[in-house]
């Protein structure tokens, strides 16, 4: 019996080549460790990177992106690493793009175009591929111009004779439509989390978002800090997209729901940010941050500077937070085999997930920063308040006093619940006051 060779049916790998222009304007980044970066993404991507350059400009070229020159460089660079994939570090426009598309004669993509295909890998969740749709779609539609070729009328004959619609412009109608759609249902996600956090708001427990840089370990550390695996971990950018949410026990009888979101990254799309507003708003929602930060990457301070512009952009930006530097078991001996007490320099704590170094001087800096957030409070309240008074005795520092008609309750507790004893110790009070009116004659 004749054997038969196995037919391998994985597509080819794409060999990817990279572009980029340093314009100086982007603090903090040069085209070269942009470079850097982006050949990480098209790694993630699953292409092979064959090689890059990049070209210093007052501005990007209107047509070609690089100069006109150093697109026909590129020409001389795809004879000899035989690329098919060119992917430049910057937004192009449906321009540019056809541009270096009819001169190369391969496809063209951008670093928007890359990231969302790394999302549309990643999502794993309904809500998450909703949201990584809708961001396709909305990136998409400008470039419908270069898509399409033909301009024939879509209808013909008795009944259908008119002006017509062209080719382009049913697509045009047709993805807006599907948008719409998208939205409305991304809508539907947002409305149950909200749904969501207000239960989590009568619980009264205290809410914290993990933020932070892409790979720089935010899963890994939600794993941690709960003890099992119960977040996607893994040494890629943006392993995981899905935001997952647990119970941590701090200590002293304090606990936390601790949220790990997205990954941020350098240039990170504006459709994304818009599609995964309904999962960052877990950030808004938040009583305070955990900022994560890769302590081993060179780059962290630019890193940063790229987290706080996402958390501008969702209101979140002045919001209470723990900086943490992460992976400091590559960068401190004693980290490496989680030995010796973790440092607090100037707020931020040194921790390394993996080996949990540092996980106790986290949990008791995040307490004392959620503590500092509770408020004063002198109020009385009826004894029939008795669910909330129990619910007082577990979130806040208090004294009670059993007095005859009422209990006076003093000390420190969360806003929110400051706000309820308020609420009932006012009730109480007309109550009171109405009680004591004498009676008309």
């Amino acid at each position: 019996m004749p054997r038969h060779a196995a037919i391998d049916l994985a597509p080819p790998v794409e060999k990817a080549f990279l572009v980029a222009v340093d314009t100086g304007s982007d603090a903090g980044w040069t085209a070269e460790d942009s470079l850097v970066e982006l050949a990480n993404l098209a790694t993630t991507a699953g292409a092979e990177v064959v090689g890059a350059e990049w070209q210093n400009r007052r501005h990007i070229d209107p047509n070609w992106y690089v100069g006109k020159g150093k697109a026909e460089e590129l020409v001389a660079a795809k004879n000899e690493t035989q690329f098919d994939l060119l992917v430049a570090d910057d937004e192009l426009s449906p321009g540019q793009q056809k541009s270096l598309e009819s001169l190369l004669n391969v496809k063209v993509i951008d670093r928007s175009r890359l990231i969302l295909d790394i999302f549309a890998m990643h999502a794993r969740t309904h809500e998450g591929r909703l949201q990584v749709e809708l961001a396709q779609l909305e990136y998409q539609l400008p470039r419908l111009t270069r898509l399409w070729t033909h301009l024939s009328r879509t209808q013909g004959g008795i009944g259908s004779r008119g002006p017509g619609e062209s080719q382009l412009e049913t697509d045009r109608r047709l993805i807006r439509d599907r948008i719409k759609k998208m939205k409305a249902r991304v809508d539907e996600v947002r409305q149950n989390r909200e749904t969501a956090a207000r239960g989590r708001d009568r619980r009264l427990m205290a809410t914290v978002g993990i933020v932070g840089y892409t790979n720089a370990g935010k899963s890994t550390l939600l794993n941690t800090l709960v003890g099992s695996v119960v977040a996607l971990a893994e040494d890629k950018l943006f392993a995981t997209l899905d935001p997952t949410s647990r119970q941590v026990k701090l200590g002293d009888g304090q606990a936390a729901i601790i949220t790990d979101t997205v990954g941020f990254i350098h240039k990170l799309p504006h459709q994304l940010v818009d599609a995964f507003r309904a999962t960052l708003e877990e950030v808004n929602r938040a009583d305070v941050l955990i900022e994560v930060v890769d302590a081993s990457d060179a780059h962290f301070a630019e890193h940063r500077a790229t987290v706080q512009t996402v958390l501008d952009d969702l209101g979140a930006g002045d919001k209470p937070r723990l900086v943490v530097f992460n992976k400091s078991d590559l960068v401190q001996a004693a980290a490496a085999d989680g030995a010796g007490h973790a440092p607090t320099i100037a707020g931020a704590v040194f921790v390394s997930a993996l080996t949990g170094y540092g996980i106790d001087t986290l949990k008791t800096a995040l307490s004392a920063l959620l503590a500092s957030l509770w408020v004063d409070v002198d109020v009385h309240v009826p004894y029939t308040a008795g669910e909330l008074l129990a619910r007082i005795r577990e979130r806040g520092t208090v004294e009670l006093d059993y007095l005859a008609r009422d209990v006076r309750v003093s000390g420190r507790v969360a806003p929110v619940l400051a706000i309820e004893l308020e609420r009932v110790a006012a009730q109480w009070a007309e109550s009171l006051d109405e009680a004591e009116v004498p009676a008309a004659p």
